[in-house]
């Protein structure tokens, strides 16, 4: 079916991410938020930046936010503030982004690759321990594709061997984790710092770059702001060499109107996945995210795992049907020429090798009709049969 024959049969062609639509529905606050940064005209650190920032830590619980130009800025930083040096290490989850490896590594570190869990796609907390050197200083947990890494055993490991903490919860914000004891906490606000990512794909979204840091610890938060802002503790009292990262203003204003309507963008996606766990579960070639017993999910991408080798064929079959997919992501960070002879790993990671062949992501936003999830259950079942 053709991109033009889809557009007739729903008004608009299935989109992995439909950022347009999603403007045209909030477009009466979003251009006003906008137009008043226009009015005002304080395009850098405008007030709607602290504004933004007050009511993300509200949101997340932690008394401490402290925005910044992107996610992978937001990594760097944390780790300039928690008072790494080059040549320390810091162990990463072999199968995610490279942001994390790539800030570690441009700070002159060594990224470790660990091996990551089949069915939560985080970091093993069983293969953590034994990546640690005595030049260990940190453990970055990506919270991936919506869930939570398992937190309290890295923390545990953190605590024995004095690592810092650092949770990158770009793709999970909103998701929740919930200790062996009960008490529960939002995905970001566990470790030492959270740090988050704002790219227009991402669960709580702007319209360009933009991320932010969050703490719980007062002296933490302080470090974060100085490095962010050139290693400035006042106007011209540079204490360390930092860098210069900052929200933008119009950006801050676009994700304040947006962050309150957080809870209803998730309850969104998890319906969808609802059905689509409910339309698949008894397909034996396929594994539906699995959702662990720690944490709650937000889907920020719905991830099948396709057996058989079928993967290639199923893509390519969806997208005869203009439906789209994507593969998140097609090669574990050991296989990534950047990182040649910059990144160690101490173990045969064969869950991280795996995955890249397996996985397939079908579209879960926040503007998907019923009858384009019906059209893609269907077809998805169709090619099974």
């Amino acid at each position: 079916m053709s991109t033009r024959q889809m557009a007739i049969m729903f008004d608009e062609s299935i989109q992995m991410v439909d950022l347009h639509t999603q403007y045209r529905r909030l477009k009466s606050e979003i251009d006003a938020a906008i137009q008043s940064v226009l009015n005002q005209s304080a395009f850098i650190n405008g007030p709607q930046v602290q504004a933004f920032a007050d009511h993300l830590a509200a949101y997340v619980g932690v008394p401490y936010v402290v925005p910044c130009a992107n996610g992978t800025d937001a990594i760097q930083i944390a780790l300039m503030a928690l008072g790494l040096q080059a040549g320390d290490e810091v162990i990463v989850p072999a199968f995610t982004y490279i942001a994390a490896a790539e800030a570690v590594a441009l700070l002159g570190m060594t990224p470790v690759l660990v091996d990551v869990d089949p069915y939560t796609f985080t970091i093993n907390p069983d293969k953590i321990e034994h990546a640690i050197s005595r030049q260990t200083k940190a453990i970055i947990a990506v919270h991936l594709f919506g869930q939570c890494a398992d937190m309290e055993p890295i923390l545990r490991i953190g605590k024995k061997y004095n690592l810092a903490v650092i949770e990158d919860n770009a793709q999970s914000i909103g998701a929740t984790y919930t200790f062996r004891n009960g008490v529960a906490k939002q995905s970001g606000t566990i470790g030492d710092v959270g740090t988050t990512s704002f790219f227009p794909s991402k669960p709580l979204a702007c319209y360009g770059d933009g991320g932010a840091m969050m703490t719980s610890d007062e002296q933490i938060a302080r470090q974060l702001k100085i490095v962010a802002s050139h290693g400035q503790s006042s106007k011209y009292q540079h204490q360390v060499v930092g860098c210069n990262s900052r929200l933008d203003t119009i950006q801050a204003a676009i994700l304040d109107v947006k962050l309150k309507y957080i809870s209803s963008f998730t309850r969104k996606r998890i319906s969808i996945a609802a059905e689509y766990d409910r339309a698949f579960v008894d397909i034996e070639e396929l594994v539906t995210p699995q959702v662990a017993s720690f944490s709650t999910h937000v889907y920020h991408q719905y991830t099948l795992q396709v057996k058989n080798g079928k993967r290639d064929a199923l893509k390519e079959y969806l997208k005869q049907k203009g439906i789209p997919s994507m593969v998140y992501y097609p090669a574990s960070l050991e296989r990534q020429p950047a990182l040649r002879g910059l990144a160690r790993k101490v173990d045969h990671m064969p869950v991280t090798l795996q995955l890249p062949d397996k996985v397939l992501s079908l579209p879960i936003h926040t503007e998907l009709k019923e009858e384009m999830v019906e059209y893609m259950i269907e077809h998805v079942r169709n090619f099974f049969s």
